[in-house]
């Protein structure tokens, strides 16, 4: 009904046109005003019902999430289900034990069970992330969305939901239905006023760049050549004068009123974002409108004036556990709790259960509450479980070895790490020149960095020196002989991204692909070990 008086009311405007004696252009420019006008009225009608919905659901927490789980089962219910006729969360509980996904089967589909993955978010967690995102970015950026205001530069999109025409009248210079990153990225470059800059993914993001400064001349003749008749030479000569003062702050040189960079959050893209915040996209705010994993929008971004990072837990669907942890591990005896009862400053592991598997899917993914909304928990992100490397039992997880990683860059004259993988020297089989079959366990790390063509023997073994600051452990496994030092690989251009094209291209691959550190397959282990130039 909405999308139909929409429909009227362009139609109106049209049959106006017709009679009335104006210009070409001016009829064009009239009409997109209009448009914009129309569209964006009937978004925030529908972000103002959205926000009312999210307001009332989460003050009744506990009945919303009941009501959840009642969807989540009602696709299951069958003569061989446990909970046939019975919703109740303590039976639902008592039925079906905690199942973990292991990486492996993240990244390889290789076994059962694997947690519940979609290759593109449809539900209403995902229709209200994308009306609350964009009203919430509005309000803070009121510019954002005025016609010619924002371009997306990768063919996959930061909003959950594909809002149909005429949605597209908000803000777009993209053209409608372009696929071609060169062409969404040179359409963007002709638009110098942009305020809002989007793309499916940090990470995306991040090759955009790359691949701007590395094909900025070829990008500057395209725009020179413009249309017939309507040569751009001057924006060429902007471009061109840009990418000549390097690399930190070029987006603002590029498109002086740009304000903020919208990205859709997921596991994996922490150093994508600081280093794009650190260099090319310095003086922006990075704002993600929801927190995506492999089983759809679990979290909700409604405050883009806030630190990068802070996301409600809804209580809709999918059905969300929060299971409690201590010292970042879980004790077999220790029950989960709903969001109602989770306390701020604890930590917790995502529980997921939606309509498509009768599974209590342990995500792997850490949140921290840091404040609440009305009964539900407000929460950032700290780390995923599965990614940890054990070639002794040391259990190195994902944040210990990121800052150790951290400190060794840190100590690389000129370096900024935009990407990193490790994988245990077992499964690659010795890639290193002092590494043989009878040497001992090691990690084989390989990194993308700026700034830096080559590493020195002595930057190599800086990491393997944090590692032993950072972790005790590890320290003490070194000091025995039973672990050699870790080998650090420099890798080129576009590695992490063939990585990433493996990933997305397998079965049960999520969307957006999380981007795993720890590899545990030799196939995509060589897709780094290919592109290691250092």
């Amino acid at each position: 009904m909405l999308l139909l008086l929409l429909t009227l009311l362009l139609l109106l405007p049209l049959a106006m046109l017709l009679w009335r004696p104006q210009s070409r252009d001016a009829r064009r420019s009239w009409l997109v005003r209009l448009q914009h006008c129309v569209t964006w009225g009937a978004l925030r009608w529908a972000a103002a019902w959205q926000q009312k919905r999210l307001a009332q659901s989460t003050l009744h927490a506990g009945q919303s999430q009941q009501q959840a789980l009642r969807w989540c089962l009602r696709g299951v219910q069958g003569p061989r289900c446990p909970l046939r006729g019975s919703t109740d969360i303590t039976t639902f509980r008592n039925h079906l034990p905690l199942t973990k996904a292991s990486q492996a089967q993240e990244e390889e589909s290789g076994g059962q069970p694997l947690p519940p993955t979609s290759n593109r978010y449809h539900g209403e967690a995902s229709l209200q992330a994308t009306l609350l995102g964009l009203a919430a970015l509005n309000k803070a950026y009121p510019e954002v969305l005025a016609p010619g205001g924002t371009a997306r530069v990768t063919a996959s999109s930061p909003w959950p939901y594909p809002l149909p025409w005429p949605w597209h009248a908000l803000g777009q210079v993209s053209p409608t239905g372009a696929k071609d990153p060169r062409v969404l990225l040179l359409e963007a470059l002709r638009s110098p006023g942009l305020r809002a800059l989007e793309a499916g993914t940090a990470a995306e993001l991040l090759d955009v760049f790359l691949d701007l400064e590395a094909h900025g001349e070829e990008l500057a003749e395209a725009i020179a050549a413009g249309n017939p008749g309507a040569p751009l030479p001057r924006r060429a000569a902007e471009l061109r004068e840009a990418l000549e003062q390097g690399t930190r702050g070029l987006a603002l040189r590029l498109w002086p009123k740009l304000q903020v960079v919208v990205t859709l959050d997921a596991g994996g893209q922490a150093e994508a974002v600081a280093a794009l915040g650190a260099l090319w996209c310095q003086g922006l705010t990075f704002f993600s409108p929801a927190y995506a994993a492999s089983g759809g929008v679990l979290g909700l971004s409604l405050w883009p004036e806030q630190p990068h990072g802070l996301y409600l837990l809804p209580p809709g669907a999918p059905f969300i556990e929060l299971l409690p942890l201590k010292e970042g591990t879980w004790e077999e005896a220790t029950p989960t709790v709903l969001l109602a009862e989770a306390q701020k400053g604890k930590e917790y592991e995502l529980v997921l259960t939606n309509h498509a598997s009768l599974t209590r899917c342990r995500l792997g993914d850490v949140v921290q509450v840091a404040g609440d909304y009305n009964q539900c928990p407000v929460v950032k992100f700290i780390c995923r479980l599965g990614q940890t490397l054990s070639v002794r039992g040391e259990d190195t997880g994902e944040d210990v070895f990121s800052e150790a990683l951290g400190r060794a860059v840190g100590q690389w004259p000129g370096a900024k790490l935009l990407d990193h993988g490790w994988v245990e020297s077992r499964i690659l089989g010795g890639l290193s020149a002092d590494s043989s079959e009878g040497s001992a366990p090691h990690y084989e790390v390989f990194v993308a960095l700026k700034g830096l063509r080559n590493l020195s023997e002595e930057n190599r073994d800086k990491l393997d020196h944090c590692l032993q600051e950072t972790s005790a452990r590890y320290k003490d496994l070194r000091f025995r002989g039973s672990m050699g030092p870790a080998q650090v690989h420099l890798v080129g251009q576009g590695a992490f991204r063939e990585l990433r094209a493996a990933l997305a291209a397998c079965p049960s691959a999520p969307f957006p692909p999380e981007m795993p550190r720890v590899l545990r397959h030799r196939s995509l282990a060589q897709c780094l070990q290919r592109r290691v130039v250092s």
